[in-house]
């Protein structure tokens, strides 16, 4: 009899310290547990970036293959212009299949910064996080975390969502006045996705992707000369020059005053052959799609137009204000 109570006793002490119940710790355990095991993931889900007031709309496909090999296909659902970041062992890629061109980078892309729809990166800020917030809800579990992305401190924190199974429903991004800058939904979470053997090769994306290009159309002309929306204070446009090339046209726009810098837009050929074009900087997200930066410098490609800006006293900050302000296609407002 005394056996028997004692055992009541100490299941009843087990019930009540809340022994085996889920804490932040052990579901972040879970969630890291279930990221890390996986040989290969594939994710689909839908990314939006909010800049000026306009919203740019894309499709993501984001695949992972142990190890460290990622490809993100970012579909714009706009004008179905397609860029694709590749990782493997030679290095970080951008490709523009349009024009057959592709940008290499000696990156640790995605690891270097905050990524809105890559599991490891996002992962990482909920660990690193100290100062988190943690929520449970009835249909998963919310954390808010600060952000790292290292070329735009003006974004802060971010909202993870997750479901009960631990699958990332939704990301939002937010800047310094509390507005969404980034959004990201998950539609899609494959943790046994398979992968042939040159799915993350750089030739083979390429014709891949040159495949489903609808057609080469060059853009040999300058209908319109873009101009950004943002100009920094006691600056302005000092000179435009347009100059013809071989093949197309160049536009020179040169900002004067206390921020001076210069904004190259180019027409821009289709590569008969693969053209890889080394760049000492890093892959960045711009509203308009995967550009490159350096340190005095931003190349981005929309609509077959090459789009330069270049300075010795812009910060990276103030760059990739100009540049989020050159509105060429949004999807809305």
């Amino acid at each position: 009899m005394k056996k028997k109570l004692l055992m009541v006793l100490v299941f009843t002490c087990i019930l009540l310290s809340g022994c085996g119940k889920e804490t932040e710790q052990s579901i972040l355990k879970k969630l890291k547990e279930k990221v890390e095991d996986t040989q290969a993931y594939q994710v689909t889900g839908d990314l939006c970036i909010y800049s000026n007031e306009d919203e740019y709309a894309y499709e993501v496909t984001v695949s992972y293959q142990k190890e460290n090999q990622f490809r993100v296909l970012l579909k714009n659902k706009t004008n179905n212009h397609e860029q694709i970041i590749l990782r493997n062992e030679d290095g970080v890629y951008v490709l523009t299949p349009s024009l057959n061109k592709s940008f290499k980078f000696q990156s640790d892309w995605p690891y270097n910064s905050s990524q809105s729809y890559i599991l490891q990166p996002l992962l990482e800020d909920m660990e690193n996080e100290e100062e988190r917030e943690f929520k449970k809800t009835d249909d998963g579990y919310e954390w808010i975390t600060k952000v790292n992305y290292v070329s735009n401190t003006k974004l802060v924190n971010q909202k993870i969502v997750l479901d009960k199974n631990l699958n990332f429903k939704t990301v939002e991004v937010y800047d310094e006045t509390g507005a969404v800058s980034i959004s990201m939904k998950f539609d899609k979470i494959d943790y046994k996705a398979k992968f042939d053997d040159h799915y993350f090769d750089l030739n083979n994306n390429m014709e891949v992707a040159r495949e489903n290009v609808d057609t080469d159309e060059e853009v040999s002309n300058m209908d319109d000369i873009i101009y950004p929306m943002y100009i920094p204070k006691n600056t302005s446009l000092e000179s435009q020059d347009k100059v013809e090339k071989e093949v197309g046209e160049r536009v020179i726009l040169t900002f004067a005053g206390e921020s001076p810098f210069v904004f190259i837009q180019e027409t821009s050929p289709v590569c008969e052959e693969m053209s890889v074009l080394p760049v000492d900087g890093e892959p960045i997200l711009l509203a308009s799609g995967i550009g490159a930066l350096t340190d005095s410098s931003i190349t981005w490609i929309e609509d077959n137009i090459e789009y330069y800006i270049t300075t010795t006293d812009l910060t990276e900050e103030e760059m990739l204000e100009v540049v989020n302000s050159v509105s060429v296609m949004p999807i809305g407002k």
